[in-house]
């Protein structure tokens, strides 16, 4: 009987590993573009528990948005390539809101509410909620070394892929390898 259970449990632990592979092997499939630069890992790194907050000083968690992709962007005010980079998030935010899919940016480092507030006004971003990691203690946990750096986190809030330096989150080719990691 022991053996039934056994082999049971494993098939079924088999077949949900199978079909959270079956994700990221579309979403690598369909990479092209900027997204080429996206590197999937061999397998998903969970994240350190570090409380960040809000633009009002609230205390958040990444854990908030478990149970959904997450294309979560480190970022700085004083980063030419995150100003280029930050309204093409903020559009890819509008158009996947309700796919089960949100993206999430960390000002890191010295980053003054006010002065978020005034970067995002000039480059008019809407849809992008604000975490702030302020002596980059969850950056420096998860080996940011360079500004913009977007991870992928799968719905149980590991991150599953990286991508270093800044890119067109709202292209073609960005939608296509979100499709492709969503898609059932």
């Amino acid at each position: 009987m022991l053996r039934i259970v056994l082999i049971v449990l494993y098939t079924g632990l088999g077949l949900g590993a199978n079909s959270a592979l079956a994700d990221v092997g579309a979403a690598k499939a369909v990479l092209d573009g900027d997204m080429r630069k996206l590197v999937f890992h061999d397998t998903a790194k969970d994240l350190p528990a570090e409380v960040l907050t809000d633009l009002e000083g609230a205390e958040r968690g990444l854990a908030e948005w478990q149970g959904q992709w997450v294309v979560l962007n480190f970022w700085a005010t004083w980063c030419a390539p995150c100003r280029k980079e930050m309204p093409s998030l903020d559009r890819l935010a509008a158009s996947v809101a309700d796919k089960g899919v949100s993206v999430v940016t960390i000002a890191t480092g010295r980053n003054p509410p006010p002065a978020i507030t005034r970067f995002f006004e000039e480059i008019g971003v809407q849809n992008l909620p604000v975490l702030l990691d302020p002596k980059s203690a969850l950056a420096r946990q998860m080996g940011v070394l360079g500004l913009p750096l977007t991870v992928i986190l799968n719905p149980a809030g590991q991150e599953v892929a990286r991508l270093i330096g800044d890119a067109e989150w709202d292209s073609a080719d960005a939608k296509a390898m979100i499709e492709a990691l969503i898609a059932p």
